[in-house]
């Protein structure tokens, strides 16, 4: 019996590597190929599917211009290396810019993504619920530029976004990232959908425990 279950829990993570595998979002020849949408019931793959294949959403802060009101401003962002998001959003920003110095008087901040801009929406307006949002609520820090992050964010950016390599250098362009602490996604009908921290950040084990659960 120990056997069996042990052959069942291979095998479940086997099949479930192979579908990760499938769905994923293929890079070729520098040209990004849309894999498959995860279900809707996966929120965490999902999650995890919209931050991998999008490359700007709008940053919210607090303003510190307009007496702490909230604002909204369309940034370009990367999770990493193609095929292999952190999904943790980097950002390469500017403090001539309001969204650098509102983080630095206060970070609280979201970032919002939507499926729309990727292409598999088809004609279903933006805010229909099969057409998937994503809301990452957190703070908004500057990453030491001296640190083996920023060596991560900028290569994560710069391979997203070439263009950035050649932005002013008196601009005084910095990296940050946004430090999750909450997520709001919308990928079908009923509402959000329950989605820890710890799910987004590790969908593949605990979707391999989730169904290892439901064979043994």
């Amino acid at each position: 019996m120990e056997g069996r279950s042990v052959s069942s829990h291979h095998l479940v993570c086997f099949f479930f590597f192979v579908s990760v595998f499938l769905e994923v979002s293929i890079f070729a020849q520098g040209q990004l190929l849309i894999g498959k949408k995860p279900d809707p019931d996966n929120a965490a793959a999902t999650a995890r599917w919209l931050v991998s294949l999008n490359s700007w959403g709008v940053l919210s802060t607090i303003s510190s211009d307009m007496g702490g009101a909230p604002f909204g401003n369309v940034v370009s962002f990367s999770d990493g290396l193609p095929d292999q998001g952190r999904g943790i959003p980097y950002f390469y920003l500017t403090t001539l810019d309001p969204t650098a110095r509102d983080a630095l008087k206060d970070q609280r901040s979201s970032f919002t993504i939507s499926e729309y801009p990727i292409g598999t929406c088809g004609r279903t307006n933006p805010e229909n619920p099969t057409c998937a949002k994503l809301t990452l609520t957190g703070k908004l820090k500057l990453v030491d530029r001296h640190s083996s992050e920023a060596d991560f964010a900028e290569r994560a950016l710069f391979s997203k976004h070439s263009e950035m390599k050649d932005w002013p250098k008196d601009h005084n362009f910095q990296f940050y990232k946004l430090e999750i602490e909450d997520l709001f996604l919308i990928d079908w009908f009923g509402g959000p959908k329950p989605l820890t921290l710890d799910k987004y950040l590790h969908p593949t084990m605990a979707q391999c425990e989730n169904q290892l659960a439901s064979v043994v």
